[in-house]
């Protein structure tokens, strides 16, 4: 369904298992730059009225879901550590070239929160699926169908804003660069690392 040209390696889950309070924190930055992507898309595109609306209601979604984090991270008796550098994330953003029309640029940041939904979505199931705590696992669960409706959402409106043959290319281009990525990620306690 999400397209992945690469899987997770299975054994990443044992990495998170073990460090279970910075896969948190690093998951609650996760959700805090995902609201961020839609109120900087909100700033940077203001003409597209259906994106705005959706990007709205993302905006929300994405900050509860930081705030359900937040709990969690706060129940287990930690507090928010401090936010790191995401290489997946700095690695990915250097495919598509700088500059362009709008539209071009809109639909590169399209693609881009399209892919990291998408891996998102994708470790989250491995989370749900694979964590002996029943009870995070059920959390991931419930976040792992949220990223699903968030990968398609992003990709629709790339579809609808560019040339669709075009945009399907690039997003194939997009997954193929992306898996060389993850080729040497999954070694680290973090949703993308």
């Amino acid at each position: 369904m999400l397209g992945l040209k690469l899987p997770t390696d299975p054994r990443w889950v044992n990495i998170v298992a073990k460090n279970i309070d910075e896969i948190l924190t690093d998951h609650a930055y996760c959700e805090q730059k995902a609201a961020s992507t839609a109120i900087s898309l909100i700033v940077s595109f203001p003409e597209y009225s259906d994106l705005i609306e959706e990007m709205i209601a993302l905006s929300r979604e994405e900050m509860g879901h930081f705030k359900m984090v937040h709990d969690r991270i706060i129940a287990r008796g930690q507090k928010l550590g401090r936010d790191r550098k995401d290489d997946y994330v700095l690695q990915l953003i250097k495919f598509f070239p700088k500059g362009g029309s709008r539209t071009t640029q809109l639909v590169h940041r399209l693609l881009y929160a399209a892919l990291i939904e998408a891996r998102s979505c994708e470790r989250f199931r491995l989370l749900s699926e694979e964590l002996e705590d029943k009870e995070l696992a059920d959390f991931y669960h419930k976040l792992m169908v949220s990223e699903a409706s968030h990968y398609t959402m992003f990709l629709k409106f790339a579809r609808q804003y560019g040339d669709r043959e075009e945009v399907d290319q690039k997003w194939q281009d997009l997954l193929t660069y992306e898996a060389e990525i993850m080729k040497n990620l999954g070694t680290q306690e973090t949703i993308h690392g």
